[in-house]
């Protein structure tokens, strides 16, 4: 799967047989003033396929119906109907169809300088969810951008309800007192050696049921959710700093060069110093 990864180079490859309604932030001062780059609903066949090796600003997207490919998190998954994803600024994102098989999504790409861009806000994820609201929010944005009068307060509460879809999709955890607890002390302090038996102290609940509470939240484990974002934070200090990579390493909690670059290969398909290489490009 790493030598896989390695080969993938920066791709924009849409074919004569795709459409897609794409809004932008030239287009649309909505979308700008909440640090959006572009909006859109895809209606895509081979051979659609996008590559980005450094992911500038998070990206939201969701499988609406058909079939695709995406690579999240290191692994390639097969996206079907009500199935979202995030991803977060700087990891390796790639996404394709399929021969044979037809795929309706919409997305969302941030800024690098929008808040969800800003590393230690999100791991990756990809769950089910339900992104027809969104689409029909992206497609009424489209249609008063493109087709109607561009009204302003129009256009504000297209993109408040898309954001809003999204945030729902985004931070379940927040909703949740405990885990807000336990991440917001954990997110300023990756270089601490954090223990499950600390979380659970702060959350006020036992060991167990704060992983039942996260994986319920999150999908993950609460060290695997930690294993995330030190490995997030890994990519952001890679991609914009010169800091060495032993040093990265001790900075989201690594005592071992080694242990840290056998771990981010395994969740990003690539070695710390390849990714820094391609970041770079």
């Amino acid at each position: 799967m790493a030598a896989e990864h390695e080969q993938l180079s920066e791709t924009h490859i849409v074919g004569d047989d795709t459409r897609q309604w794409i809004v932008r932030a030239e287009d649309c001062t909505a979308l700008e003033q909440r640090h959006i780059s572009h909006v859109g609903f895809g209606d895509a066949a081979v051979p659609y396929r996008i590559v980005r090796t450094r992911l500038s600003g998070a990206y939201i997207h969701g499988s609406l119906g058909g079939e695709g490919r995406m690579l999240l998190d290191g692994r390639w998954c097969t996206m079907r109907r009500n199935m979202m994803s995030f991803a977060p600024a700087h990891g390796l994102h790639a996404f394709h169809a399929v021969p044979e098989k037809r795929w309706q999504y919409c997305w969302l790409r941030y800024l690098p300088s929008a808040p969800r861009s800003v590393v230690g806000t999100i791991a990756p994820i990809m769950q089910h969810f339900d992104p027809e609201p969104m689409k029909h929010a992206i497609l009424g944005l489209y249609s008063e951008v493109f087709h109607g009068e561009g009204d302003p307060a129009s256009c504000v509460m297209w993109v408040d309800t898309i954001e809003r879809y999204i945030s729902r999709f985004a931070d379940p955890w927040r909703r949740d007192a405990r885990i807000v607890a336990v991440f917001d002390a954990v997110m300023p302090t990756l270089e601490r050696h954090w223990t499950i038996e600390e979380m659970a102290e702060i959350a006020h609940v036992s060991t167990e049921h704060l992983r039942r509470i996260s994986r319920k939240v999150f999908g993950r484990s609460p060290m695997q959710q930690l294993t995330q974002l030190r490995m997030q934070h890994a990519t952001h200090l890679l991609a914009t700093s010169d800091l060495p990579i032993e040093e990265i390493a001790e900075r989201v909690g690594y005592r071992s060069p080694f242990a840290f670059s056998k771990t981010f290969k395994r969740m990003n398909g690539v070695s710390p110093s390849h990714f820094r290489l391609h970041s770079r490009v």
